[in-house]
């Protein structure tokens, strides 16, 4: 078994099997089928803002879905294992930390992004620099 493994010294190495490329392909088939039948369902949008938004008329599975693998990096699937492992259990209230302040930002900011017609803090950020720049720009000419 311990033959099997990879090692530097030996140069032994893993590839995929049949099973494995079957698998990768059809996750990949999946994945191009979900897009194809959008892409086929949607073609009549008009605007970026309705393609970008979805006309504002999603399903909340895949918006969750979504959001959650924006949230989930492969570094996070990678090093919160080995940060459990060195640090046992007190990886524990990180985590329940993030339950907290992702309650808090989806009652809290998620209604005013919405009630402001906004897709990201960006946009946000760059309406009040243009309320600066406006203000600034008003006021620094009497002064």
């Amino acid at each position: 078994m311990e033959s099997d493994t990879y090692s530097f010294q030996t140069g032994v190495k893993h590839t995929f099997t049949t099973v494995d490329y079957v698998l990768f392909g059809s996750i990949l088939c999946v994945s191009a089928s979900i897009g194809l039948f959008y892409a086929i369902k949607d073609r009549n949008r008009q605007t970026t803002r309705e393609f970008l938004m979805a006309g504002g008329d999603m399903n909340p599975l895949p918006v969750s879905l979504s959001l959650l693998a924006s949230f989930m990096s492969a570094i996070t699937l990678l090093g919160v294992p080995a940060e459990m492992y060195n640090y046992t259990t007190m990886y524990f209230w990180i985590g329940l930390a993030y339950l907290f302040v992702a309650f808090g930002a989806a009652h809290v900011f998620i209604p005013i992004f919405y009630r402001l017609r906004v897709t990201s803090a960006y946009e946000v950020g760059a309406r009040s620099a243009n309320v600066t720049r406006a203000f600034q720009g008003r006021y620094s000419v009497s002064l």
